[in-house]
C-alpha cells in the first residue's frame, strides 16, 4: 500500500509523513525532494508554479508510485496534488495507493508557514495555493487542528481499522 499525503503547504504533510512512516515501519518520500530547481527558485521567489511547472514535478512523483507498486513495498508519500487532474495522473490505473487529504483554516495555515525555517515555500504563496485547490472527493480528510499524533492514529484507524 501507497498512502498519499496531501494538501496544501503548511497543513503537516511532512511531519504527518515522518511519524506515519515510523509507526508502520514503512518508507517514507518528501515529494519536495523531486521538485526541479527551477520550481523551487520560482517559490523561494513567491512566484506561483504554473501547471507546465508542475508536469515533471507530478510525473515523477507517478514514476516513484509506479516504481514502489511494481516491487509491492510500502510507502508513505507527501504531495501537495492540489488539483483533480493532479490526482488523476498520479492515481490513474492504481489500485493500491490511498489518498489522505490534510486540511486546515487559513489562519492556522498561514501561521505555521510563518514560524517554519529554512523552507523554500514564501508564504506569500499560500493564498495562490488556497485558489488553486480542487478538494478531493474520494479521500480520508482530516483537518490538521489536531496533534501530530492524533493525526496518524486517525489515518490508521481509517486505513487499518482498530488494533
Amino acid at each position: 500500500m501507497i498512502i498519499l499525503l496531501t494538501g496544501e503547504s503548511g497543513v503537516g504533510k511532512t511531519t504527518i509523513g515522518k511519524l506515519l512512516s515510523r509507526d508502520l515501519t514503512w518508507k517514507y518520500f518528501e515529494g519536495d525532494d523531486l521538485h526541479p530547481s527551477s520550481n523551487i527558485e520560482k517559490m523561494k521567489r513567491g512566484v506561483p508554479l504554473t501547471d507546465e511547472d508542475r508536469y515533471p514535478w507530478l510525473k515523477a512523483i507517478r514514476q516513484l508510485i509506479d516504481e514502489l507498486s511494481v516491487k509491492k513495498e510500502n510507502a508513505v508519500i507527501t504531495c501537495s496534488a492540489l488539483k483533480k487532474s493532479y490526482r488523476e495522473l498520479l492515481l490513474k490505473d492504481t489500485k493500491n495507493v490511498k489518498l489522505v487529504y490534510l486540511y486546515g483554516e487559513y489562519q492556522l495555515i498561514k501561521n505555521r508557514i510563518l514560524q517554519r525555517k529554512h523552507h523554500f515555500f514564501n508564504p506569500r504563496l499560500l493564498g495562490s495555493q488556497s485558489g488553486t485547490l480542487e478538494e478531493p472527493e474520494n479521500a480520508i480528510k482530516i483537518n490538521v487542528n489536531k496533534k501530530p499524533e492524533e493525526i496518524t492514529a486517525i489515518i490508521k484507524e481509517a486505513l487499518f481499522g482498530s488494533s
